[in-house]
């Protein structure tokens, strides 16, 4: 499966920034209106700092933009390492710092900052509060996941920093390792960003220099990609109570996160191994949003960005969240890329 380049819509932010404030990016949505009474939360903020860092045609309304994402995070990561996650809309945060999902996704957003950010003064600020952050861990996988993602981007330009191979060396000994012989994902059930699980274990083992992290980290996505691809030869991902070995067909309400955590780990493993089946995984994972999913429904609306927030049985979920947008966005980005990549 292969997208054209000129049937490729620009990444266009109108949406995402109509959700931001001076704050932070709000969570939900109602249709395309921001839910304000939701307020901020850290998850997304981090998303969005890692797609705004990849654009490459900046604007001031995007590094401004940017710029309150990172505060937000710089914020948001205390002294230990703990991290709030949710913040209200006068600025005032509503839960004690914790490492579950949020600590993951600010240690990524900001691992991804170091590492792409052009400018010395940005990419300082984010490796401080990358260290600060480096400091927790956590009990959970998922968060531990993407914890590992932002330390493999720091060391991918900071090859000397104990503090991130420490946590990625933690984080990666938090993962499941195994594959099993009638049901072989790791885990008795998928459950949502699955595919980060997968390409902890890639970037890890390349960072690491550890061929056989790596390796599985390769044989995981593969059996993910046959578990989640339909009979005609879609993206047929785990609903919303993700899928267990005993699970067949459709299921519903299908998460944009999935399918950008999918384009996220085979873009990696195709720049590590130059194995050409890995783009065209990215690309299917781009289709999933164009309409070719389960639903024959469109996911991404170019003329401003904005991404729904769940693939039903018969159609969409009309609300258009930020961290569906943020999937949407973020699956783009990777698949413009792919093609710099291949042509």
């Amino acid at each position: 499966m292969t997208v054209a380049t000129q049937d490729l819509p620009r990444p266009t932010y109108t949406h995402l920034l109509s959700m931001t404030t001076q704050l932070g990016v709000y969570e939900h949505a109602l249709l395309r209106e921001p839910r304000v009474e939701h307020g901020y939360c850290t998850d997304d903020v981090a998303r969005a700092l890692a797609v705004m860092v990849r654009e490459p045609l900046q604007t001031k309304e995007l590094l401004r933009a940017r710029e309150v994402y990172l505060r937000f995070l710089e914020r948001a990561v205390t002294s230990t390492g703990a991290v709030h996650n949710r913040m209200d809309t006068a600025g005032q945060w509503e839960d004690e710092p914790e490492t579950d999902d949020c600590w993951g996704r600010a240690v990524a957003g900001l691992g991804a900052v170091v590492r792409r950010a052009s400018e010395k003064i940005v990419r300082g600020r984010a490796f401080s509060a990358f260290l600060n952050a480096a400091q927790g861990r956590s009990v959970d996988v998922r968060a531990s996941a993407f914890a590992a993602i932002g330390a493999a981007d720091v060391l991918a330009v900071r090859p000397d920093c104990a503090t991130a191979r420490d946590l990625l060396v933690d984080c990666l000994d938090r993962l499941p390792r195994g594959i099993g012989t009638t049901w072989q994902w790791p885990e008795s059930r998928l459950r949502y960003a699955n595919a980060s699980l997968c390409q902890a274990l890639i970037v890890g083992g390349e960072a690491l220099r550890d061929v056989a992290t790596q390796d599985q980290g390769l044989a995981q996505l593969g059996v993910l990609l046959e578990i989640e691809t339909g009979p005609t030869g879609h993206l047929s991902l785990a609903g919303t109570n993700g899928r267990g070995p005993d699970e067949q067909g459709s299921l519903w309400d299908q998460q944009p996160i999935e399918a950008a955590a999918i384009s996220s780990a085979c873009l990696e493993a195709l720049r590590i191994t130059h194995d050409p089946k890995w783009a065209s995984r990215v690309s299917q994972a781009w289709a999933w949003f164009s309409g070719d999913n389960d639903a024959a429904t469109v996911m991404y609306d170019p003329t401003d960005g904005a991404g729904y927030d769940g693939l039903e049985r018969h159609g969409r979920n009309e609300n258009c969240g930020a961290e569906s947008t943020l999937a949407a966005l973020s699956t783009l980005q990777d698949v413009r890329t792919l093609k710099v990549m291949v042509s």
